[in-house]
């Protein structure tokens, strides 16, 4: 009789066929889809043979939404139902968003993120992404001619966790399947070492329309490392449109407040300016808007130059920060490869190649790098690929993740740039005597204090047995995924008590959060240290306090009334330094109390000792756990 056979877990029933999966460039701007055809990544293309897909989503009164181009041509007219540029907004509240104020949309804060009000009601950025990977899916299965069985999707490498969250909820609104979410300049790397059998440290710039990413990364024998990584979830080449948009009004101080229909026309102008700028050393920009006014400005490449230089810094700043934590310099690298539409400008372009003293790399259209990186990474993950074929990537997270410990103290569990996925552990106790329950208060950043950095979620680990302070053992283990996503849980070692949270924060970090918690963790290093043990040493005197106190209780009549006011004055002068920021008079007065209570400490141990002695022979304490002689 013959045997059945069946398919390993994971893999398909059917090892002859190719399983279809794509990658997705998500873009701000444009996004688009790419597939593995025939052995080689392809991007794929529409009717009218065009790969960008504009991310612009136009929701029509008779319930019907519009996508891409179409959507993109009715924005000069119906700008407050034709959203552009959601991925600036997703994982956002509107108070992160500072130029919210000439977005010609209707915003509104709900559900603990920004939505826009359109003539179909209220629509989240999810939502809005949601209809473009929509579009992008049935691009490809029409082309593919079947079903997806998954899409790798890709995120800025500085997309904090709820921006994470709000793509993967997008996907799954799409009905997607998301194998994967791969950082963008990883994505590329992918890509370029591939194709072109790279190794060495390669720097991938990537300012796209809404985002900046800048990770160092070392590509050596298929094994795809990042060494650093840095960004702005929230520059990009829109926000060089807007600078152009307010010098153009700066320069007519007669057209007032523009209506939401002129706002979306002059920022457009602005776009097509910026793009006609990079051949030309000059471009006008002709507009009517619908007051019947009428601009009629030449900008010159210089001009432009000039407004941007500040956005253009900023982009090298994040360069600096990410060679200073790989600890590599200029050097040392070997080519930086430029990914997103932006990398075009000459000004950026010029500034990349006056810090690194060479040519940038730009073999393949940076538009597409990304979403072809993708694809072979879905390929992959598929399970179409031979062994011969395979890679490794090691990505990094780009902050430390910990807790607050007692005095509003950061203990880091996972220090950023740690390679991705992890899991790590560390062992907390508790604070107070008989203590059942612990706070767990997840935190995100780089500084020594609670204060400084940005709350990610709280949970409470219950059902921990009464004990003496400090003699609880309760494992915290953080686990980020391939995905960046982040899970915590607590576990009580001795009962196996455990409680558990996946962080799904309401919103993320703003890029200015970012930018000050890495800069204001090098800048004040050292302020946070005397501050760290300044908060250690009050947690320590309030410990020997509350025992003191508790001590006095139950044993004070073993002190004359000399003796018990002395340790009532050395307590009371340790109360008194908390309420200050002298570390050194904290520790004197701690140390002193700790002597003068030495005395006290000695006699209520004697007191123990006699007490469980009562009765009892000094065999009797020594034999008691049996009648036999333990050494016959």
């Amino acid at each position: 009789m013959a045997l059945f056979q069946i398919a390993e877990p994971g893999l398909s029933a059917a090892p002859h066929e190719h399983r279809l999966a794509v990658g997705i460039d998500l873009g701000t701007t444009n996004s688009l889809v790419a597939a593995v055809v025939s052995g080689s990544p392809e991007v794929i293309v529409d009717h009218d043979g065009r790969a960008l897909l504009p991310s612009v989503v136009r929701y029509m009164p008779d319930g019907t939404v519009e996508v891409g181009r179409a959507a993109l041509e009715s924005a000069r007219f119906d700008s407050k139902n034709t959203i552009a540029s959601a991925k600036r907004l997703i994982g956002r509240k509107k108070a992160d968003l500072t130029d919210a104020a000439n977005l010609p949309y209707d915003l509104v804060d709900e559900r603990s993120m920004v939505m826009i009000r359109t003539v179909q009601g209220l629509k989240s950025p999810v939502e809005v992404s949601a209809e473009i990977l929509k579009t992008l899916v049935a691009r490809a299965e029409e082309r593919l001619g079947g079903e997806l069985v998954g899409a790798v999707v890709t995120v800025p490498a500085y997309f904090d966790d709820a921006q994470r969250q709000a793509t993967k909820d997008a996907a799954r609104l799409a009905n997607l399947n998301v194998l994967r979410l791969l950082n963008e300049p990883t994505a590329a790397a992918l890509a370029y070492g591939l194709d072109n059998e790279a190794e060495g440290v390669y720097m991938v710039y990537d300012l796209g329309g809404g985002t900046f990413d800048v990770s160092l990364l070392k590509l050596t024998k298929g094994v795809f490392e990042v060494l650093a990584t840095g960004g702005n979830a929230a520059l990009g080449g829109d926000d060089f449109d807007h600078r152009l948009f307010c010098h153009i009004l700066e320069q007519h101080h007669e057209l007032g407040i523009l209506e939401a229909d002129d706002k979306r026309h002059l920022l457009d102008a602005a776009r097509r300016a910026k793009e006609a700028l990079t051949d030309a050393d000059e471009t006008r920009i002709e507009l009517t808007l619908s007051t019947g006014a009428k601009i009629d400005d030449v900008v010159t490449r210089e001009t432009f130059d000039r407004l941007t230089a500040h956005l253009v810094r900023k982009t090298l700043c994040a360069v600096e920060r990410v060679l200073a934590d790989a600890k590599v310099e200029k050097d040392d690298v070997r080519g930086i490869v430029l990914v997103g539409g932006s990398t075009r400008m000459p000004a950026v372009r010029a500034a990349v190649r006056e810090r690194f003293g060479r040519e940038p790399l730009a073999d393949i259209d940076p538009d597409r790098v990304v979403a072809v990186g993708a694809a072979m990474q879905a390929n992959k993950l598929a399970g179409n690929t031979s062994a011969e074929d395979d890679w490794l990537l090691l990505d990094v997270t780009p902050l430390s993740l910990g807790l607050e410990t007692m005095g509003g103290l950061v203990e880091k569990v996972i220090p950023r740039n740690s390679s991705i996925p992890v899991a790590m552990a560390q062992d907390f106790t508790t604070f107070k005597d008989g203590q059942t329950a612990m706070a767990i208060h997840v935190v995100q950043g780089e500084r020594e204090v609670v204060d400084a950095c940005r709350s990610l979620a709280r949970f409470e680990l219950r059902g921990i047995p009464p004990m003496a302070a400090g003699a609880a053992r309760i494992r915290v283990t953080f686990q980020i995924d391939a995905d960046g996503l982040l899970s915590v849980s607590a576990r009580e070692t001795k009962t196996g008590v455990e409680a558990s949270i996946t962080v799904k924060p309401s919103y993320g970090l703003t890029d200015e959060e970012i930018v000050r918690m890495l800069k204001d963790g090098n800048a004040q290093a050292a302020d946070d240290m005397r501050a760290r043990e300044l908060r250690e040493q009050q947690v320590e005197a309030r410990r020997l306090l509350e025992s003191t106190a508790s001590a006095l209780a139950s044993d004070g009549d073993l002190l004359n009334e000399t003796e018990r006011a002395e340790i009532d004055r050395l307590a009371s002068e340790l109360g008194a330094t908390l309420s200050g920021t002298d570390v050194e008079r904290v520790k004197a007065a701690l140390a002193a109390l700790t002597k003068g209570t030495e005395l006290f400490a000695e006699r209520r141990m004697d007191r123990s000792i006699r007490s469980a002695l009562a009765g009892k022979s000094v065999d009797d304490a020594i034999f008691s756990s049996g009648d036999e002689d333990p050494l016959a």
